[in-house]
């Protein structure tokens, strides 16, 4: 597997961040189609939700748990161990450790500054802190996974442990967006634009990374 070119690794970044601006601005202007939307989709998934106790349950156990952030970023400090420790590889742990925070610092930061109220329902199944865009979950699973696989890649991992890596990385990024959403805690252009951002985020330090090594 051969690693991207750098302006493969720019072309790719900014045009991530251009689609996080706009999306970034349409929800803060509240566009009406978008959130029309988000309300229709919302609406419907919850009716599902409410109606499939068992499979809402099942959901709530793989939101709160196995895709929470706090279990993502212990997973990122067990690689950093395993970097450390096995290959003595600190400024790649530290490279890692930095993205993390950076990741959950830019989250946060557009949190406060856009400010959007989640999803509010007379008969919720499920509830959420802070505020609704961008999907924390969503933008999480995406830096988390996004990371790990580059580093299986940069390492060189056997085949079948780079596709078993990837399957489970592409389930639990769209798996988790896709709970937020089904558990009535995000609105969907919330997850969106965490995938998004989530993506750029990687990028980003994927470009840092090589370029440092230049």
């Amino acid at each position: 597997m051969r690693s991207p070119t750098r302006p493969t690794v720019l072309r790719t970044g900014v045009t991530l961040a251009l689609c996080s601006a706009l999306l970034l601005t349409l929800v803060a202007v509240e566009w009406r189609p978008l959130i029309e939307a988000d309300e229709r989709i919302a609406r419907t998934t919850h009716r599902w939700a409410v109606d499939e106790r068992g499979l809402t349950h099942a959901f709530r156990i793989l939101t709160d748990w196995v895709w929470d952030p706090l279990t993502l970023r212990l997973v990122c400090a067990a690689a950093m161990v395993w970097l450390v420790w096995r290959r003595s590889a600190w400024w790649t742990a530290l490279w890692l450790a930095v993205t993390c925070a950076l990741g959950t610092l830019l989250q946060q930061t557009l949190k406060a500054l856009v400010d959007r109220p989640r999803p509010v329902w007379p008969d919720p199944v499920d509830s959420a802190r802070y505020s609704a865009f961008p999907s924390g979950h969503a933008m999480t699973a995406t830096v988390v996974c996004g990371l790990l696989l580059w580093l299986l890649h940069r390492y060189d991992a056997g085949r079948a442990v780079w596709r078993t890596a990837m399957v489970a990385a592409v389930i639990s990024v769209v798996g988790v967006g896709l709970t937020r959403v089904w558990l009535g805690v995000h609105w969907p252009s919330d997850v969106l634009g965490g995938w998004i951002l989530g993506a750029f985020v990687v990028t980003v330090a994927v470009g840092a990374y090589e370029r440092r090594r230049v």
